[in-house]
């Protein structure tokens, strides 16, 4: 069973266990964590124990946690990922996030399984057969328009599986699961967990005829992700589930674009009262969200209204920050600027920068700040003056930290409640208090006490609505209240706030009880079939029950994973809808009707060059779809030879031959 179809899911990342209890706070609806390995992110490893802790924190609102197992596995990988995936099980994890179906041959326990981003999924063929397969939310790749995703959800079944969409966050240039640059340079695997981000780095673009198109660029460097204006759109389209990127992210990144999202999805959901929010609560915080304030490579909506020329983070992979002034003077020590907005303040510690001669950012974090006055401040930076290049009077400057605002969200920025019904009861002997949650969850506790008339029926009644009123130490708060007594009886303080924390216990423990995590799916009978005959090291079939599942959905072809290194010669090396060509403004496409133009320019293929390291970049124009090409280096296919004769990996080295039907 997928979501339930009216409901949206804002799905937010953690780094560590403390940072999803704060996601939670923030308004998630579901988190999404690695654990201790096989999570495609090497540095963001929890422990199983941590997980049950968050676990037990989000499921007082009814909210998920997802397990990342996202990486390709080895043969000898797959036993520790069995047992971890029951470990995650018995620590009530709802479900696991996965990329290798190798996993799908294995005994699994009975927890839902979700497609990766990694899985590639840009097809409704693609997503209906995952859907078969027994996946119950499929993460649709970030370079879908939305006509796309609307075909997707019309050709696949709401009711067995979810769609999901990465609707902010850092944008990774190459189709999920369709670059191996980072493998073929260095040798770690974008595929395991371990990518180095060569996209990240500034390159040389040279033509066909060895002429530079563009210096020290960040051709493959994209702007980040933010979908806050489309958000309607897509749920019209049919998403369901809304992905916050960054499980290497900070916890005042989560806190700030998860409340930004939370308040954007409950305005969305008073305007549309058949949707509702997929957990428990209502949050509210201390501050104003402001995505800007976190690190950002600048914004876009990347193809989901088409694809657009602005897309790219070329200039930097850094974070630019915002216009905060002109520099007016430079001293020996410090530095004078004016600041465009006169009740901007500054910080020590701020972040500023600015961009050099060659529009390279160069940071300038701020030591000392002195006001003086009329928007002009005087900035001893942290490094000598002399050392920053080119800054210089008249030089722009931005700030890309702004130290108040890390300070504040290091406090306590938000509360989330339950909203509570609360009647207060006489019983023959006494009083019962009895509690129903905005989910129709029922707690009730009594108390045995001799009921004695108040002196000041008025302050009597007072008294008993301000206590058992009294809510903040827990996650409820009272929507109304109603005392159902024959007259407002004095009662102790201390009965009262006992009676309520019994209440409160009580409906906690309906609240848990009633709480059950979404079933596994069951994949269709007989196997769907696969929608190709033929996959190639594109599909990343690493392991032995990879191959499996695939050749029993079908596919005749199967060749291993570019991890296993038989594809030693040039193949592509990352696949893209980003195009250099069109983003240069040297696509044939946008040639068509400009006068002396039309004819004259070609989609022929462009070098990449970033000191030794060269990529070729190879035009499809039909699917509009740019290859970079180049081939596995010696060093790293020796050090995988070395690597595997002190562990040997059971996997096929050769490709199966096609059989011969009559």
């Amino acid at each position: 069973m997928s979501l339930p179809v009216h409901q949206l899911e804002l799905l937010a990342p953690a780094r560590t266990a403390d940072i999803g209890i704060e996601a939670i706070n923030h308004g998630a609806d579901a988190v999404y964590i690695g654990g201790p390995s096989f999570g495609a992110r090497s540095a963001a490893d929890n422990s199983v124990r941590d997980i049950e802790r968050l676990v037990r924190h989000a499921h007082r609102y009814h909210a998920r946690i997802f397990v990342t197992l996202n990486t390709i596995l080895r043969d000898d990988e797959l036993e520790p990922a069995r047992r971890l995936a029951w470990q995650c099980f018995d620590a009530g994890v709802d479900a696991l996030i996965i990329q290798d179906m190798g996993l799908l041959e294995i005994d699994l326990p009975p927890i839902q399984l979700h497609a990766s981003t990694q899985t590639d999924i840009r097809t409704p063929e693609k997503a209906r057969f995952l859907q078969d397969a027994g996946l119950s939310q499929l993460v649709l790749a970030r370079e879908l328009t939305l006509e796309q995703i609307r075909e997707i959800r019309r050709q696949t079944d709401p009711g067995r599986c979810t769609l999901e969409f990465f609707i902010h966050g850092a944008l990774c240039v190459a189709y999920s699961g369709q670059c191996y640059i980072s493998h073929a340079h260095t040798g770690r695997s974008a595929n395991r967990g371990d990518c180095s981000q060569a996209c990240r780095l500034p390159y040389q673009v040279v033509d066909s005829q060895g002429r530079f198109v563009a210096h020290d660029k960040h051709v493959l460097s994209m702007k980040d992700n933010n979908q806050s204006a489309n958000l309607a759109a897509l749920v019209d389209a049919g998403i369901r589930s809304f992905k916050i990127e960054g499980r290497y992210k900070d916890l005042a990144y989560v806190k700030n674009i998860t409340a930004h999202y939370r308040r954007l999805f409950d305005q969305l959901l008073e305007q549309r009262p058949e949707l509702a929010r997929a957990s428990s609560g209502r949050t509210t915080f201390s501050f104003t969200p402001d995505p800007d304030q976190n690190f950002n490579r600048e914004f876009t909506d990347y193809f989901v209204h088409g694809r657009r020329a602005d897309i790219g983070a070329f200039d930097t992979p850094k974070n630019p920050g915002r216009h905060l002034g002109y520099v007016t003077q430079v001293g020996p020590d410090s530095i004078e600027l004016t600041v465009s907005e006169p009740a901007t303040v500054l910080h020590n510690g701020d972040g500023l920068c600015y961009y050099d001669l060659q529009k390279e950012l160069v940071g300038l974090p701020v030591n000392r700040a002195q006001a003086l006055g009329d928007g002009r401040w005087r900035i001893h930076p942290k490094d000598p003056v002399a050392s920053y290049k080119d800054l210089r009077r008249g030089t722009e400057l931005n700030r890309n930290r702004d130290m108040s605002w890390v300070r504040m969200l290091e406090k306590k920025t938000s509360e989330r409640r339950i909203g509570v019904w609360v009647r207060l009861q006489e019983t023959a002997d006494g009083l019962a208090l009895h509690l129903t949650d905005e989910d129709g969850h029922q707690g009730s506790a009594s108390v045995a006490v001799p009921r004695e008339a108040a002196r000041d029926p008025a302050r009597a009644e007072a008294t008993l609505r301000e206590q058992l009123g009294r809510f903040g130490a827990t996650i409820f708060e009272p929507i109304d209240m109603v005392l159902d007594l024959s007259q407002p009886w004095f009662v102790p303080a201390s009965t009262l706030n006992a009676l309520r924390r019994d209440a409160v216990a009580a409906l906690e423990a309906a609240r848990a009880a009633a709480y059950t995590r979404p079933p596994r799916a069951q994949p269709v009978e007989p196997p769907a079939t696969y929608p190709e005959d033929t996959l190639t090291y594109l599909a990343n079939v690493f392991n032995e029950k990879a191959r499996d599942f695939y050749a029993k959905h079908g596919v005749k072809v199967i060749a291993a994973a570019y991890e296993s290194h038989e594809e030693e010669g040039e193949v592509s090396l990352m696949i893209t809808k980003h195009c250099v060509r069109y983003s240069l403004s040297l696509c044939p496409k946008q040639a068509k009707g400009v006068t002396g133009v039309q004819g004259t320019v070609r989609a022929e293929p462009l070098l990449l060059i970033n000191g030794k390291e060269k990529l070729t970049l190879r035009f499809d124009c039909k699917p509009c779809e740019m290859h970079v090409v180049g081939r596995i280096k010696k060093s790293v296919l020796n050090q995988a030879r070395q690597q595997a004769r002190e562990m040997p990996l059971r996997f096929y080295r050769t490709r199966p031959l096609a059989t011969t039907g009559s």
